[in-house]
């Protein structure tokens, strides 16, 4: 039930992001209609089909992929075609019969019908909009399609989704009865129905062109995670903070209680206590130390760093855990890195622990294949970090990348209440290079993509993504955050396959580095490669993972860090060609 909470939460707050600014028109369209024959089952629609074909997204078949496709394509005609009938009303007479009792239905959402006709219009209207409706995944939605991802479709997860979609129509009804009466006392007080009618209709318009080129998914999802991630997160730490495998504890009071106040007095940190922390059991092998159990671990603070090899936020964030780990090991603190897998290579355990070695990590590394130790945390991020103090206790978390002073605060407050002479000192900085260096945010116009069917988006090639089967692709220069395949490729679940060497792939970016994740074919040779910028060798702009004329070769399956701009950072096309066949291509990431 508080899952359901959270969800139903989550999808109200979207009325703030960016991401719901294409739907409105459509929505808003309705204004002024009866609001349990129009307005209703426009939002049930739309809320029953976004649970639907998001709930089937999870199922992951090349099938349910064609069909969305085919769905979006025809919501896209059936709204344009609303939003031109909008604009202009002898347009629907000019169509033949067919077309025009279909666009009557789609009019009446604007201002005719009764009855049975104007629910079926909402209806209609509102199925259309579910199948093109894109939210940003903030911490929430995130959370909840993690959980779909990690345990396939099934009824809680639809019901979930469902929840999410429930509360984005509750808050758009608001909005919907509020804009209802503004534009009817302008209807009263000015006379602009006409007027108000074709606005909307541009608006419409103007909807159906942002989800046509993807602009909902790439720039709004951009710009929205500012707005509502920090409502979002305060929302699960509120409702979400529960035991995590125990007994409940007393909350820790929230006043700072200092030495200076009593020399006597033993430290004790202002920071919360969130649950007891769930046992380490489930890993399938441990690296560098053998299995550790919460009653070894009693007495000491420990950091659980959640990570995975090839994403490029927990690389970013292992120079720090590794600092960290050296320099309060003396102090009490045990690190512990469990890796959990978002890649069927990354549960190859040799994988790991090359990787292991790449990365010089020396604490313990428990391998989480199973997800066992994730779900016991509930977590749903790469990465994730959770502080537990000497009595078991979990007492601080933090997502994703970044405050890392806050959270070596953090450890030094937690090693002085557990009894160490721990005092506070400048944070590590620790000398990152190549791909563990930090992203340069000012500059990140480009966001991670996948170049699986599962999670694809921007697919620039003319001839369209075609699920598990060889198919022969080509590209123009493609749009910013638009990417492509040249040549013969089998596009699986989660990655490209190359069939025919020669083959490239294409993507117009804008940020300071760009990465690939690469991997050999199942025969595991060697795949060289050559990357161009703007067409010319990279030179200064390489990245670790080439040289300036832009060679490099595919050795094993991780992130290669492929460009990084050495001036300004400004838009550019990025080409990678494959010069062996076989290479498997899984998602762009950026920093």
């Amino acid at each position: 039930m508080t899952l359901l909470i959270i969800a139903y939460l989550g999808g109200a707050l979207t009325i703030l992001s960016p991401c719901i600014l294409p739907i409105l028109p459509f929505v808003f369209a309705r204004a002024g209609q009866p609001f349990v024959r129009s307005t209703m089952p426009m939002l049930t629609g739309m809320a029953a089909t976004f649970a639907l074909v998001a709930t089937l997204a999870a199922v992951g078949g090349s099938w349910a992929i064609r069909a969305n496709e085919y769905g979006r394509l025809a919501a896209i005609v059936m709204l344009g075609l609303f939003g031109v009938s909008l604009l202009s009303p002898r347009f629907a007479t000019t169509l033949a019969r067919p077309v025009v009792e279909l666009g009557n239905n789609l009019l009446n959402a604007s201002g005719g019908g009764r009855g049975t006709a104007t629910v079926k219009s909402g209806l209609l209207l509102g199925v259309a909009t579910g199948l093109l409706w894109a939210p940003c995944a903030g911490p929430i939605l995130g959370l909840v399609l993690t959980g779909a991802a990690l345990q396939g479709a099934n009824l809680q997860t639809t019901f979930l989704l469902a929840a999410y979609a429930a509360g984005a129509a509750s808050s758009l009804a608001v909005a919907l009865l509020v804009g209802g009466r503004i534009f009817a006392a302008m209807k009263r007080s000015l006379g602009l129905g006409d007027r108000i009618r074709q606005v909307l209709g541009a608006a419409v318009l103007a909807g159906v062109a942002v989800i046509a080129f993807g602009l909902d998914t790439t720039l709004l999802s951009r710009l929205s995670y500012a707005s509502t991630a920090s409502l979002e997160q305060a929302v699960l730490d509120r409702l979400h903070a529960k035991p995590l495998g125990g007994p409940s504890p007393e909350v820790a009071s929230n006043e700072v209680m200092t030495a200076a106040a009593d020399e006597k007095q033993p430290f004790r940190s202002d920071l919360p206590v969130e649950g007891y922390a769930p046992p380490l059991d489930g890993a399938v092998e441990w690296l560098n130390s053998k299995p550790l159990t919460s009653e070894q671990l009693r007495g000491k603070v420990v950091l659980v760093d959640f990570w995975t090899y090839s994403c490029i936020n927990c690389i970013r964030t292992i120079p720090y855990v590794r600092a960290w780990a050296e320099k309060y090991a003396d102090q009490g603190l045990v690190v512990i890195g469990v890796h959990a897998p978002e890649f069927a290579f990354e549960k190859k355990i040799d994988n790991v622990r090359k990787a292991v070695g790449d990365f010089q990590i020396g604490y313990p590394v428990a391998i989480d294949n199973d997800y066992k130790i994730w779900r016991a945390f509930e977590n749903s991020y790469w990465p994730a970090a959770y502080l537990i103090d000497a009595e078991g206790q979990i007492r601080y978390h933090h997502f994703g990348e970044g405050n890392y002073g806050r959270t070596e605060k953090a450890i030094q407050d937690l090693l002085r209440e557990a009894g160490s002479q721990t005092t506070a000192s400048a944070p590590v900085v620790p000398d990152a290079k190549g791909i563990e260096a930090g992203p340069d945010l000012s500059n990140i116009r480009s966001g991670e993509t996948y170049l699986g069917y599962e999670q694809a988006a921007n697919f620039a090639s003319p001839e369209g993504l075609q699920a598990d089967t060889p198919h022969t692709y080509s590209i123009t220069e493609p749009g910013l955050n638009g990417w492509g395949l040249v040549g013969t490729w089998t596009v699986g679940k989660d990655q490209a396959m190359l069939d025919q060497a020669g083959g490239s792939i294409t993507y117009r970016f804008s940020a300071r580095d760009l990465h690939l994740v690469l991997g050999p074919g199942a025969d595991g040779k060697s795949i060289r490669f050559q990357v161009k910028i703007d067409g010319k060798a990279p030179g200064p702009d390489h990245g670790s993972d080439i040289d300036a004329d832009g060679n490099g070769t595919v050795t094993a399956t991780r992130l290669y860090q492929l460009v990084r701009q050495s001036g300004t950072v400004t838009a550019r096309n990025f080409e990678i060609r494959f010069l062996d066949s076989g290479v498997q291509a899984y998602a762009f990431t950026f920093g």
